[in-house]
């Protein structure tokens, strides 16, 4: 259909009616607003805090420096104290938050209100900044729900009409304007333009278009109108696969995270108890008061809680997960980092994954007494009704040469060997070409072994009973394929294929690659088998794949990476891991960061660790001032949280 078939003067346009999100605006502005409530509320406990101080400092009246050391309290501990309750009557367990809320409430007890606000201020600051890099996370990642628009322009019958995309079915004609985002998966009619395709793939520069190209709901159409016909229903779009996996994010945390969490419990409880011995028994076997008893319980309440140890790793995991998302590489739950960091052996499939997955003709060779172009636009003309990917090969062949093709009639399909039709009045076959088939005469047999060894499938096209070419069509490889897999062995990881494909032809595109081990012919189940089997011998297994043949293996894997775009949506659903641009040079990328998140998630644990242990020496053996207690814990909380917040950057 041509572009001016659209474009009628007497086009009309109907509209729909009304703001279909009048309260929009209000309610964005109210959620910004809840989203630094934690922030705002840990600062306004500081600034409390910061009154209070002053006013015992200018001898202005008690009860205004007790007033604003109470608000401190309230603002920065109230929903603390509201989580640790919730933690005891629910779970019947302590936590972390409960501690910090005693402990400040027993420094109040003993006259030290400044340094119970002080710890309440920076240890709801803490709080904040871990929900920061929480936030940022989703952030990243779920901004893409927004970019989503509501309407998309329909045209039918020449007329175009405003519709919910809910309502888009598969084969609508939709107008995608300059500067509007694609409603839709898609196949470009008509029109030519750049799309900006970051919000799925992460690619920065736009991607030209034009078309039969296909387009994806949610990126941007730049400069250019385009006519796109509905691939796929709003909940089979590749957007909509992301939205479901942003939604699956974070469910799961990583073991180091759920190992403190089992012993943050115990471990309250611990500190509790030794706090109880101090109290009561210091006065008699240590001779010390009951003030200094008390006051130094307090002390070790403070510098002997978890908070460091509990914010050492989600920060970092999180933060990690944000920035992988800015570049296109989508984790579903923040234990996928951890066990990619582990990773000793990446195993790939080879269609679609080491290679493009459109298969081209590579080779063309014509017998003696045919021509080229005669023998290219017969085989095309009967290819064309067929949807295998080598059919499309040669079509895209005689396309390229802009060939005229013939009618082709009595097709017929030849069940385990190929397809014949009467094309001009004469028969011909395009069969497959095995070189141990002794129908083949010796020189077409050495042919088609060397086509065969250099990773070709090869077609052999007949007229009447005579050969007429021979045909050579192979998946071209990634053109970073082999960059990435030299990257992933700089790091020490060793490299398997795992294919269905002959196992001629995936020798071929693993030395192309560069990879370590082949194996060909493999079903499924054997895929699986044969992750199962790496895992054992050398270590944990990351399965790279696209398919649906490929799922089974990546649900199986240590971690399971999947090919967004292209990829099929049992993939998707099964995989830890979502390349969306399908670019293989962001995988060593994301391994070297998966790796350094592990090895700042062991810097946070050593320093906390490091510190609390220093303190509750140093509390025994000389007395620290609840203050300098205050800032050595919480001051550390405060380090390992923004130590993680630096792979934001």
């Amino acid at each position: 259909m041509e572009a001016k078939a659209y474009l009628k003067p007497k086009e009309a346009t109907a509209k729909t009616s009304g703001n279909p999100d009048p309260g929009g605006k209000h309610r964005r502005s109210f959620a910004r607003l809840l989203r630094h409530r934690e922030m705002m509320m840990a600062l306004g406990s500081g600034v409390m805090m910061l009154i209070g101080w002053i006013a015992g400092q200018w001898a202005l009246p008690g009860w205004l420096s007790t007033g604003m050391y109470i608000a401190a309290y309230g603002l920065g501990g109230f929903a603390k104290a509201r989580d640790g309750v919730a933690t005891l009557l629910r779970e019947k367990d302590l936590d972390v938050n409960l501690l910090m809320i005693a402990a400040a409430a027993g420094a109040a007890a003993i006259g030290y209100w400044n340094e119970g606000a002080m710890l309440i201020f920076i240890f709801a600051l803490s709080g904040a900044l871990e929900s920061y890099a929480s936030e940022q996370s989703k952030k990243d990642i779920s901004a893409l729900a927004a970019l989503r628009p509501e309407t998309a322009v329909k045209i039918e019958g020449g007329v175009r009409r405003e519709v919910r995309v809910e309502e888009l079915e598969v084969g609508d004609l939709l107008l995608i304007r300059p500067d509007e985002v694609i409603p839709a998966d898609g196949l470009i009619q008509n029109g030519d333009s750049y799309v900006n395709q970051a919000s799925i793939t992460g690619e920065s520069v736009p991607v030209r278009k034009g078309r039969g190209d296909e387009v994806y709901a949610g990126t941007l159409n730049e400069d250019g109108a385009l006519y796109v016909t509905v691939e796929s229903p709003a909940e089979g779009t590749l957007f909509a696969k992301i939205i479901k996996l942003v939604e699956q994010a974070e469910k799961e945390t990583p073991k180091t995270q759920q190992f403190i969490k089992r012993l943050e419990g115990t471990y309250a409880k611990a500190v509790l108890a030794v706090t109880a011995v101090l109290l009561l028994l210091s006065p008699v076997i240590l001779g010390w008061s009951w003030e200094q008893s008390f006051y130094k319980s307090m002390v070790f309440l403070v510098v002997a809680s978890p908070c460091a140890l509990v914010s050492s790793v989600m920060p970092v995991m999180l933060s990690a997960m944000s920035r992988s998302a800015r570049r296109g590489v989508l984790f579903k739950a923040a234990a996928s980092m951890d066990r990619l960091a582990g990773v000793k052996v990446a195993a790939f499939d080879k269609t679609g994954t080491l290679t493009l997955g459109n298969p081209i003709v590579t080779e063309m060779i014509t017998l003696e007494g045919w021509e080229r172009g005669e023998v290219l636009a017969a085989a095309a003309s009967i290819e064309q009704w067929s949807r295998h990917p080598l059919a499309r090969a040669i079509l895209a062949e005689a396309k390229k040469e802009n060939l005229e093709l013939p009618a082709a009639e009595d097709i017929l399909s030849l069940p385990g060997r190929g397809i014949q039709a009467s094309v001009g009045g004469r028969t011909w076959i395009i069969e497959k070409a095995n070189e141990q088939d002794l129908l083949f005469p010796d020189q077409l047999r050495e042919v088609i072994h060397g086509l065969t060894e250099q990773g070709n499938t090869v077609s052999a096209i007949s007229c009447d009973g005579n050969y007429a070419a021979i045909l050579g069509i192979r998946d071209e490889i990634r053109p970073e394929a082999r960059e990435a897999i030299s990257r992933l062995h700089r790091l020490g990881i060793k490299t398997v294929m795992l294919t269905g494909d002959r196992k001629v032809t995936a020798d071929f595109i693993a030395a192309a690659a560069g990879i370590d081990e082949v194996y060909g012919d493999l079903l499924p189940e054997e895929k699986l088998e044969r992750v199962k089997e790496l895992g054992q011998r050398i270590g944990q297994v990351a399965m790279i794949g696209d398919g649906v043949n490929d799922a089974p293996a990546l649900a199986t894997a240590s971690v399971g990476i999947a090919m967004g775009e292209g990829g099929s949506g049992a993939a998707l659903d099964v995989a830890d891991i979502v390349l969306m641009n399908g670019k293989l040079d962001k995988l060593a990328d994301t391994m070297e960061l998966a790796a350094r998140a592990r090895r700042v998630v062991m810097q946070n644990l050593i320093f906390a660790g490091t510190v609390i242990l220093l303190l509750v020496t140093s509390n025994f053996i000389q007395d620290i001032p609840l203050p300098l207690g205050v800032i050595g814990h919480e001051g550390s909380t405060i380090l390992v949280i923004l130590n993680g917040l630096r792979l934001l950057r």
